[in-house]
């Protein structure tokens, strides 16, 4: 039995035990390179392919759609470097409150960022606003990594959709895409990639209880992509190198389970969410939620605590075996704050005195409340 209280489910989430078991043979006994031609390799080869079928038959797309990358960071700069490398001189879009692996590459290209409103929610209208006749490329995530927050992506889509049409009237032959970061949606919400309109997506299997260095690129038939890596050829001379067939098939089992529990699952922790925020607003009236209550991951919980240091916190909650996170993972290593808060309009003081709650398959009702009574604890111990 485990000592200590995880919430930090938006930063990794354990494996999940079926996902080992479906992976374990590919990791010793069936160890082959999928390429090779002899009768075992062969069979590899036709596992990863089910396991590809898997994947793109949850996203409603064709096998041939689906390029196994290994993360979502990679996914995500695949996705834009290989658009953007194939159309020199034109610009891609972004929000403001995209994850790094998305701000960075796009950085490299001349590239317009959408501003959110206080709820981290994009503007549609000003994004649309930005694009003109050169814009080839829209990156937008589908739910944000630190406050929770879930995008209109559907209704970004129809807007392009409507775009595409006017280009073609005018005789523009500028293609114009769009790329989600699904990252943090997997467990909670509908992938179907016709139902939202979309033309690439991104996928991680760390964020849902498969393994690590594991990911997807959905790739809509008819993108032509430039390859980031070159070699031998694989998922479509794409993103060659060795297949890793035991990762894309754990990564398989995960979105299976994932997709098939997840209106449960919805259910399930949105109640612990709420008793959540109804408890600790309650013992700490001046707790602040940050992001929409109404378009929210059901797991996250994002609070400040006026004139409470974060890092403080945090540090009392680890010697007390509770383990959460100031915000994402991947920037935890710097004092700047969260680049989504402010494009919020939070101050950098209370940036610094905000929190990331993120619950998970393993979070029980206990857990929420001790989990708030050590919150509440700490935070008097600092006042």
């Amino acid at each position: 039995m485990k000592d200590y209280i995880y919430l930090d489910y938006a930063a990794a989430t354990p494996m999940d035990q079926r996902v080992i078991d479906s992976m374990s043979s590919f990791l010793s006994a069936d160890f082959f390179n999928p390429s090779a031609n002899y009768s075992p390799a062969k069979k590899v080869k036709q596992e990863l392919n089910e396991a590809r079928r898997g994947i793109a038959n949850w996203l409603g797309a064709k096998s041939d759609e689906i390029i196994f990358t290994a993360g979502g960071t990679e996914s995500n700069n695949l996705a834009i470097h290989g658009i953007m490398n194939g159309y020199k001189g034109k610009n891609v879009i972004s929000s403001s409150i995209e994850h790094d692996s998305v701000i960075q590459p796009v950085s490299q290209y001349i590239y317009k960022i959408a501003p959110v409103d206080n709820k981290a929610i994009i503007d549609t209208d000003k994004l649309i606003g930005l694009i003109d006749s050169n814009t080839v490329l829209i990156s937008a995530m589908y739910a944000n990594n630190e406050v929770g927050s879930i995008q209109p992506i559907k209704s970004i889509s129809q807007k392009i959709h409507e775009i595409r049409k006017q280009r073609l009237l005018s005789g523009n032959t500028t293609p114009l895409y769009l790329h989600v970061d699904a990252s943090q949606a997997v467990n909670y919400l509908d992938l179907h990639h016709a139902r939202l309109g979309i033309d690439l997506m991104s996928l991680n299997g760390g964020k849902i209880y498969g393994p690590k260095q594991t990911g997807v690129l959905f790739v809509k038939s008819g993108i032509i992509l430039k390859s980031n890596i070159l070699g031998g050829g694989q998922e479509r001379n794409i993103r060659s190198g060795t297949e890793n067939v035991a990762g894309a098939i754990g990564l398989s089992k995960a979105l299976e389970i994932a997709q098939s529990t997840r209106k449960d699952e919805v259910s399930r922790i949105s109640e612990l969410q709420s008793l959540f925020m109804k408890k600790i607003t309650n013992l700490l009236p001046e707790t602040i939620i940050n992001g929409s209550l109404k378009n929210r991951l059901p797991n996250n919980i994002h609070l400040s605590f006026p004139g409470i240091d974060n890092e403080r916190l945090l540090s009392i909650l680890d010697d007390r075996k509770l383990y959460c996170a100031a915000g994402s993972a991947c920037s935890a290593s710097s004092n700047e704050p969260s680049h989504v808060l402010k494009a919020m309009g939070i101050s950098d003081e209370l940036a610094r005195s905000s929190i990331r709650i993120s619950l998970g398959r393993q979070t029980t009702k206990s857990d929420v409340e001790k989990s708030v009574d050590l919150i509440v604890g700490a935070i008097k111990e600092i006042s």
